[in-house]
């Protein structure tokens, strides 16, 4: 039997950052921290389009012997339903059609999210203020540092809550936020294009502390990202 490893901390971290939280097979999109669950777990599970040794779906696909089934291009995140559903018929759902998904992913998501190219720059602002508004509001009640509600007791309600909706709302309202800017950046001024850098590596370092529990990295939310498109 192959050697089984750990994946790579950095591998999950991509994983999960270009799902943006949904089930990358386009005809699912299911969220990976289900509301339901309060945000505090996801239903993630990293599955491979090619196995590991001489067994399992897409096996005839393996490239060769040096071949690592562990890299990040090998792996594709899903909901369990589909997970299951492309390993127990991978006559249906061969390596090309997986990479395919994982590929398009971003434009499906936003295709079913609304997200689209907008004809000028008070429409894109419209499009994202709801979306920063109700991250601001979370941030100004509950954040570490600011929060009306926190205190540092790392057992409190309060604390656990800041946490959950990191993950089920801040989250996914920022990869929204981006893939709106992202399909408008025609709109955005040079300025605003280094602010919106600025923000990706922000929700880059989140993602790191509250998904793949790596702290130590993120840079704060850049204040002009308060003005883009106004």
């Amino acid at each position: 039997m192959t050697q089984r490893k750990a994946i790579p901390a950095e591998t999950k971290l991509r994983l999960f950052s270009e799902a943006s939280g949904h089930c990358q097979n386009p005809d699912c999109l299911e969220p990976l921290f289900p509301v339901e669950l309060g945000g505090a777990k996801h239903i993630a599970e990293m599955a491979h389009v090619v196995p590991h040794g001489e067994a399992g779906p897409r096996r005839e696909d393996r490239p060769n012997d040096s071949f690592d089934p562990d890299v990040f291009e090998n792996l594709i995140l899903l909901c369990p339903t589909c997970h299951t559903k492309i390993d127990k018929d991978p006559a249906s759902f061969p390596r090309n059609i997986l990479l395919d998904w994982k590929e398009n992913h971003l434009a499906n998501l936003a295709t079913k999210q609304g997200i689209r190219a907008y004809v000028n720059r008070c429409i894109a602002r419209e499009a994202i203020a709801g979306f920063m508004a109700e991250n601001k509001a979370i941030w100004n009640r509950f954040a570490p540092e600011h929060g009306t509600d926190f205190n540092y007791d790392p057992e409190s309600e309060v604390a656990k809550g800041w946490s959950k909706r990191m993950r089920s709302v801040i989250l996914p309202n920022n990869y929204r936020i981006q893939a709106i800017i992202r399909a408008n950046l025609g709109l955005a001024t040079e300025d605003e294009r280094r602010i919106f850098a600025e923000f990706q590596e922000h929700v880059r370092g989140l993602a790191e502390r509250h998904v793949c529990n790596v702290s130590g990295r993120a840079i704060r939310f850049p204040k002009a990202m308060e003005d883009m498109f106004l």
